[in-house]
C-alpha cells in the first residue's frame, strides 16, 4: 500500500531520487535558482526518467505546506506501509540477529526523523511506533530522515505493550533505556534478537512499557555529575548511541 504526498528540501528530494526513484513521480525545481545542488537533483532525476519542471517559488511554497523547501520538492508515492502482523516475518528473516528500535510516544517529527536515520544507518530490522499519542511519518519526518523513512520498515502498532509481548514470544529481548536504571547498556549482550526501547521527549518510558521490558539499562554519562552537567540525552541521540553499540558488538 502506498500514498502520494509531497516531500520538500534538497536532502529529502535527493535521497528519494537516489534510494527510491521508482516512487518519485515528479520533481519541481525553483526557476532561476542558482544553487548547484538543484542542478544536480535535476540531472539525477532526468537520468532516471523522472519528470522535472521548473516552477516559480510561489508554486513550491504552495505544495511544500510550510516546509522549508530550498527550491526542490517532489511528488512521491510513499514506500510500503508496514502492518504489525508483518513483524513476525521481519524478525524471522533476520535469522536470530534482529535489531529493532521501539519508540514510546515520540512527539517531535524532527526527533523521529533523526531516529529513523540512525536506524537505517545501523541496518535495523524495524522501528515500532504507537499509532496514538505519537508523531507519525509525515513530510517533516521524511525531510529530517534524509530518505531513511523509506529505507527502514516503520511499523505503527495499535497497542505497544501487546506488540512488545509478541516480540518476546518471537525470542526478542527487550531492553528499555532509563536514566535511573542501575545496569549499563554496555554490559548487555546485544548480538542476538534485540529490541531497544526508548521513551518520548517528556516523560520517557510509560509504566506499561517499562513493565514489558526484560531489563532497564542506562547510558553511562560521566559528565552528568559535573556542575551544570546534562541530566539526560535527547531521544534521537540515545537511539543512535544504543543502536551503534549493538552494531559494534555484532561487528566484533
Amino acid at each position: 500500500m502506498s500514498q502520494k504526498q509531497w516531500i520538500a528540501g534538497i536532502n529529502a528530494v535527493a535521497a528519494a531520487i537516489e534510494h527510491d526513484a521508482d516512487n518519485v513521480r515528479e520533481v519541481l525545481i525553483e526557476a532561476g535558482a542558482k544553487n548547484p545542488r538543484l542542478a544536480e537533483i535535476e540531472t539525477a532525476a532526468r537520468r532516471r526518467d523522472i519528470d522535472v519542471r521548473r516552477v516559480a517559488q510561489q508554486a513550491l511554497d504552495g505544495v511544500a505546506g510550510g516546509l522549508r523547501h530550498q527550491g526542490a520538492v517532489a511528488r512521491y508515492a510513499a514506500a510500503k506501509t508496514w502492518n504489525e502482523n508483518e513483524l513476525q516475518g521481519l524478525v524471522e528473516a533476520a535469522g536470530g540477529r534482529a535489531l529493532l528500535l521501539v519508540l514510546d510516544g515520540v512527539q517531535d517529527p524532527h526527533n523521529l526523523g533523526a531516529c529513523l536515520r540512525s536506524a537505517a544507518a545501523a541496518g535495523a530490522t524495524a522501528v515500532l511506533i504507537p499509532k496514538d499519542k505519537a508523531v507519525q511519518v509525515n513530510a517533516t519526518v521524511r525531510k529530517t530522515s534524509a530518505g531513511a523513512a523509506d529505507r527502514v520498515p516503520v511499523v505503527p502498532v495499535t497497542n505497544l505493550a501487546r506488540a512488545m509481548r509478541d516480540l518476546q514470544k518471537l525470542g526478542v529481548w527487550l531492553y528499555g533505556l532509563a536514566g535511573e536504571a542501575g545496569a549499563s547498556l554496555y554490559d548487555l549482550d546485544l548480538r542476538g534478537n534485540v529490541a531497544l526501547v526508548l521513551g518520548g521527549e517528556g516523560d520517557g518510558l510509560r509504566r506499561l512499557t517499562r513493565e514489558n521490558c526484560d531489563q532497564l539499562v542506562n547510558i553511562p554519562m560521566p559528565g552528568a555529575d559535573a556542575e551544570g552537567g546534562v541530566e539526560s540525552l535527547n531521544v534521537s541521540v540515545a537511539s543512535g548511541v544504543s543502536l551503534f553499540e549493538a552494531v559494534r558488538q555484532r561487528a566484533t
